[in-house]
């Protein structure tokens, strides 16, 4: 069984070990791979692993040999499910290994905003509080969470827990779900999208990337937000209209954003995001928590021996 990773650095940057991926066959581990290499490295293998590598369907017709794909990654749009499905070649996703570690980097931004942080940590360092006639010092408005409207857009398994970390701070939580009101808790209250918008005063998308959600923020939705509303994206970064939030932080409608993804990855320095007012980016490492990388390992693991046993799990294209 010849196996090919076509981009394990990312996932793996040498701090946890391919040993029962190799166990399972003859393996070959590539840090990064450019489109046009993807078929001259794939050529033979049966299982091709990819992170973000983009495998379309002329790279699968390309490849007699495939039978499986795995993408190391919850989301998997990265991967012509439907060419691959036609050439009967199994596709499986990774999905809820790094559900905690999501949720709590939501928090991280949404706390850095309420108390500044960085800002305060950054003037401390600058010699403000040496400086300062007083025993403390604060320059930007400190948010106290408790009784603030969080809005959930997706109720996966990260929005979920998204909820259940907003309800510890004693927030009143919102959701746009598709779930019913009967199975949700009884804090957590189902709410129509613009309206959620309309009245929150934290907005947190969780929602997978589809047509139909491609630019779900846009400047139509944002003209809806309060102007002290935050916004937190830690799921997609097409979901969001680029142009259009960072018009919104720098006109002052909307109090503050904060980042984990892009639209493109890592984004050009032309992008508006980047000298946005009031916007808090970080390099998409909501998932990479060592916790939830090995998570990652493992079911990436378990998806190729379930695959081999002729049991598949965890598919996106039957």
């Amino acid at each position: 069984m010849k196996i090919v990773i076509l981009d394990g650095y990312a996932a793996n940057p040498g701090d946890l070990s391919w040993d029962e991926v190799k166990a399972l066959g003859e393996c070959t581990i590539y840090d990064r791979t450019l489109p046009c290499d993807v078929v001259p490295r794939a050529e033979g293998a049966e299982i091709v692993l990819t992170n973000k590598t983009r495998i379309e369907a002329h790279h699968i017709a390309a490849l007699p040999q495939l039978k499986y794909i795995g993408v190391l990654a919850t989301g998997y749009n990265i991967v012509d499910t439907e060419a691959a499905r036609q050439h009967g070649v199994l596709v499986t996703n990774i999905p809820a290994y790094s559900t905690n570690s999501v949720a709590q980097l939501v928090f991280a931004h949404l706390l850095n905003i309420a108390q500044q942080v960085q800002h305060h940590s950054e003037a401390v360092h600058s010699g403000r509080w040496s400086h300062c006639s007083d025993f403390c010092f604060w320059d930007m408005p400190l948010l106290e969470l408790h009784g603030l409207k969080m809005g959930i857009v997706g109720l996966g398994h990260t929005g979920m827990a998204t909820a259940r970390i907003a309800l510890g701070f004693g927030m009143e939580v919102y959701a746009y779900t598709s779930k019913s009101p009967l199975q949700l808790q009884s804090e957590i209250h189902k709410m129509e999208l613009d309206q959620l918008f309309r009245e929150c005063d934290v907005v947190s998308l969780h929602c997978p990337l589809t047509p139909a959600t491609q630019g779900l923020v846009n400047a139509e939705r944002l003209q809806l937000m309060k102007p002290t509303a935050i916004l937190i994206n830690t799921a997609r970064g097409p979901l969001v209209d680029e142009e259009a939030l960072a018009d919104a932080l720098n006109q002052g409608k909307l109090a503050a954003a904060g980042l984990d993804v892009l639209s493109q990855e890592p984004p050009k320095a032309d992008n508006p995001l980047l000298t946005a007012r009031n916007c808090y980016l970080t390099p998409h490492i909501a998932w990479g928590s060592t916790a939830a990388r090995q998570r990652l390992m493992q079911i990436l693991v378990d998806n190729i021996q379930s695959f081999l046993s002729g049991h598949p799990v965890n598919v996106v294209n039957p």
